[in-house]
């Protein structure tokens, strides 16, 4: 399979006739940390469960598993928008780690987002610098907002650098961390052959750089991912940005990560419908230190910063891919 079937393969429109597979499959085109893509999908006669995957974790990024569960929450949402349009209901809980979607027959019906789940992408690109107009500010704002999670929406342009300090802070000491930057190696896919041979990671392509062999690209990567090129990379994005986005649950616990989950794929989802572009810069909420001093410059009392993003008018990059409904699903399901 060429990485272009690959992506016609992952990212093709909803299937009426796939049923629940359908369904577990739109629940994969989510947002997830470092496309490690960890959920296990338990299908019942009337429901699904969402649970994490621990086997891929990433320990040195995400110690708590904090964008694990987030990670569930992006595919739950997803779930709420494809289900509908085959005829189902969901009803979600949480509850022993997992998300329980019961689904309940229903006059079939599309959500104003599901068109939008198979073109939203994370671009990590330079965008435009354009300001986004007030009016659609408030569809984003709207549709990032969950149950129990609030979201700040930051466009005055001395915030912008405030919050790019703290970005650039975290990069810096994550890329002296050797752990961390092993962790972030393993899952780069740097060709096309090995992107399709796994169908996770994050192949180069999709972050705006070239596909190499891996043995010509990993002598490279040293020289590529520098401390101060990807410093200055992060500062140019957030500077050709229109604005950031910063969801804060009210609670720091699994439950209310799966809302921030949920209520992230949300503004990805209106943001794509809105023909705009949005990438995580989650650096400052991955490091103890500085998500306490970020929740301290927004002022957010005793909450805490859960994801950062910015958004704005950018370009199409190469789509990352996800692995096969098969093997996302548990072991005897069915």
């Amino acid at each position: 399979m060429t990485y272009a079937e690959a992506v016609r393969a992952t990212w093709a429109p909803l299937r009426a006739e796939g049923g629940l597979i359908e369904i577990v499959r739109y629940a994969t085109l989510a947002a997830n940390s470092h496309n490690t893509q960890p959920w296990r999908f338990t299908m019942g006669p009337r429901s699904i469960t969402i649970a994490p995957d621990f086997s891929r974790r990433c320990p040195a990024v995400d110690p708590n598993d904090h964008h694990v569960f987030v990670s569930l929450g992006c595919a739950a949402e997803n779930l709420t928008h494809a289900a509908p349009a085959l005829g189902l209901r969901p009803t979600l809980r949480f509850e022993a780690d997992a998300i329980m979607a019961d689904l309940e027959s229903t006059a079939a019906e599309q959500s104003a987002l599901l068109a939008a789940i198979p073109h939203r992408q994370s671009t990590r690109a330079v965008y435009d610098g354009k300001p986004v107009a007030t009016d659609l500010l408030r569809e984003l704002e709207r549709a990032g907002t969950g149950e129990g999670v609030a979201i700040l929406l930051v466009t005055d342009r001395g915030q912008m650098a405030a919050v790019t300090d703290y970005v650039v802070e975290g990069n810096t000491m994550q890329m002296r961390d050797a752990k961390f930057m092993d962790e972030l190696k393993a899952w780069i896919r740097f060709s096309e052959s090995e992107a399709v041979a796994t169908m996770d990671g994050l192949f180069s392509r999709a972050s705006g750089n070239p596909a190499l062999p891996r043995w010509l690209a990993q002598p490279l990567l040293p020289f590529v991912l520098s401390e101060r090129s990807e410093n200055d990379k992060y500062r140019a994005g957030i500077e050709s940005s229109a604005g950031l986005a910063v969801f804060v649950a009210e609670r720091d616990d699994a439950a209310h990560w799966v809302e921030v989950g949920r209520a992230c794929q949300r503004f990805a989802l209106q943001a794509t419908a809105l023909g705009l572009k949005y990438a995580f810069v989650n650096q400052p909420v991955e490091v103890p230190g500085l998500r306490r001093q970020l929740a301290a410059y927004l002022d957010l009392g005793a909450r805490l910063p859960d994801l950062v993003v910015r958004f704005g008018n950018g370009p199409e990059l190469p789509k990352s891919l996800r692995r096969p409904v098969a093997q996302v699903i548990a072991r005897g399901a069915k």
